[in-house]
């Protein structure tokens, strides 16, 4: 497959370790992850050459998460330095009722004070053929939304597929514009769409007829009506696809998805996960796989399959980055659930 490229915020992760309070934990394990370069780790790891972008500050904490992008095959050259802070998120994983909780500390980090122009985006793309982003990037403020627009603008200019995740933040939009405001023009110019069952309405309005997140209830054919509702509202996409989760309790989920392929739809099998060990990162390695599955498999079917597949794994691992790969996502894909020791 030829070079992908990703663009967005990197952030240092607190995790309270085994399933603790963050007003109990008194260590705090340290990995690095953001929504994009979450999706980078997956394709590095499906054998994809793939350069995540970003702006990380000159310090011992950038040279930190730069050392760990490479450690997961992660290419970095077009990674500018500079800006004050490295971006953090402290998480409190739950476990059975108890919910799971994300508190950010990222306001002026070095690409919520990114400036269009620092980055060389004809150099980024040159040899590329995909360029994901997600709407994470816009909601931090409003000059990384500028620079994420122009991103988008030389990636259809210079002949990229480019596919978006919605990747709804309430907390983050903050900046003086909605969600509904700033997302219209950049997922315009994409060819592929993603989002989870409460995205699409968050964004742009369009909601699944009787769907009931909170309550587990998500069937795909209501998510049929958001497919093609964004695709009415956006006729560049090509590609449209939702995730299906259904929370029964913080430990317990099912799991599937929808995919909108040049005007068919496919859904995916749908998968009882029990126990969840880490599901932060379960979206983008959705994303991860479907970018793979699109251009490795002849059919749409074969393309969502491999994308729930893929993230259905991700729920037993720790870290945002899913550490999979191909044959065990196949081995699932072909029905082995078992979780059988492989000798």
């Amino acid at each position: 497959m030829k070079r992908k490229v990703t663009f967005g915020e990197i952030m240092m992760r607190l995790a309270a370790p085994l399933h603790q309070r963050l007003t109990q934990a008194r260590t705090l394990e340290i990995s690095y992850a953001g929504g994009e370069a979450n999706v980078a780790a997956s394709l590095a790891r499906f054998g994809v050459p793939v350069d995540f972008v970003t702006r990380l500050p000159e310090n011992d904490l950038g040279d930190a998460c730069l050392a760990f992008l490479r450690q997961h095959g992660i290419g970095v050259k077009h990674i500018v330095r500079g800006g004050g802070r490295l971006g953090l998120y402290f998480l409190e994983a739950g476990a059975a009722q108890r919910a799971s909780k994300v508190i950010y500390d990222r306001a002026d980090s070095a690409v919520a004070t990114i400036e269009p122009g620092m980055i060389d985006w004809p150099g980024v793309f040159e040899g590329a053929d995909w360029f994901h982003w997600t709407g994470i990037t816009p909601a931090v403020s409003e000059r990384a939304a500028a620079a994420c627009l122009e991103a988008v603008q030389v990636a259809r200019y210079m002949g990229l597929t480019i596919s978006c995740d919605l990747n709804y933040r309430a907390k983050l939009w903050k900046w003086g514009k909605t969600a509904g405001e700033v997302m219209p023009e950049l997922v315009a110019l994409c060819d592929v769409a993603v989002g989870n069952e409460e995205d699409a309405d968050k964004v742009f309005g369009i909601r699944a007829p009787e769907a009931d997140v909170t309550g587990g209830k998500v069937d795909a054919t209501a998510y049929k009506h958001v497919c093609d509702g964004l695709a009415e509202r956006f006729p560049g996409l090509k590609t449209i696809a939702i995730t299906l989760r259904g929370s029964i309790s913080a430990s317990h989920n099912t799991w599937s998805g929808i995919l909108r392929h040049e005007g068919t739809t496919f859904t995916a099998p749908t998968y009882d996960i029990q126990p969840i060990i880490d599901r932060v990162g379960g979206g983008d390695s959705f994303v991860g796989g479907l970018i793979y599955a699109l251009g490795a498999y002849p059919g749409g079917q074969q393309a969502i399959d491999f994308a729930v597949a893929a993230s259905c794994l991700k729920h037993s691992i720790h870290g945002d980055f899913n550490q999979v790969s191909v044959a065990e996502v196949e081995k699932l894909m072909g029905g082995d659930a078992s979780g059988r020791v492989s000798r």
